[in-house]
């Protein structure tokens, strides 16, 4: 994104970044880890509008045709109305399945996390290696706004997210403390 912005393009900036569309959901903690989310972030830092695209199948040949009407309507709706300086979209589509996408919708991220297991191992060599290995826990099951949500009943997710991690409700608590 930095190189595109300021070598390629020459300090002019496009009207809008598009990021993806990623083979993997990027919902809930995952948009941290997420290089297609990052480059979105890049953008909005820079005062671009963006969307980082997802979709949650791991087939070696995923089908994308079942979303072309969703990204269509998205990115025509960022580019007539624009977005907050300094937010981009994480969008989120579930795998195809017999029934149509059942709409789009705005969400939080969900409250949700990889709970990661080690596995050791040996290597051929007998060098001590260990696997990454981990299921996905959702703490939000029951809630309907939330990005996990949407993707596993057939929704698209859109969750607008932004760079500022300051968590500002516990700043202003913690102005109260004696240091």
């Amino acid at each position: 994104m930095k190189l595109a912005k300021h070598h390629v393009l020459k300090d002019r900036a496009p009207d809008l970044v598009v990021s993806g569309i990623n083979h993997g959901f990027n919902t809930s903690i995952s948009v941290l880890y997420s290089g297609t989310m990052s480059a979105a972030i890049e953008a909005a830092i820079e005062g671009i509008p963006a969307i980082g695209f997802s979709l949650g199948d791991f087939s070696r040949q995923p089908d994308f045709s079942h979303v072309r009407d969703h990204v269509l309507t998205i990115v025509q709706q960022v580019l007539e109305r624009g977005l907050t300086k300094g937010v981009a979209l994480n969008v989120n589509f579930p795998p195809r399945s017999a029934t149509p996408l059942q709409g789009i919708r705005i969400c939080r991220q969900a409250n949700a996390k990889w709970q990661e297991s080690f596995d050791e191992r040996r290597d051929p060599h007998g060098r001590r290696y260990f696997w990454l290995d981990g299921e996905f826990v959702n703490f939000d099951t029951h809630a309907e706004d939330t990005d996990e949500f949407a993707v596993a009943n057939n929704f698209t997710s859109v969750v607008p997210c932004q760079y500022d991690l300051t968590a500002h409700q516990t700043a202003e608590q913690m102005r109260e403390w004696t240091f």
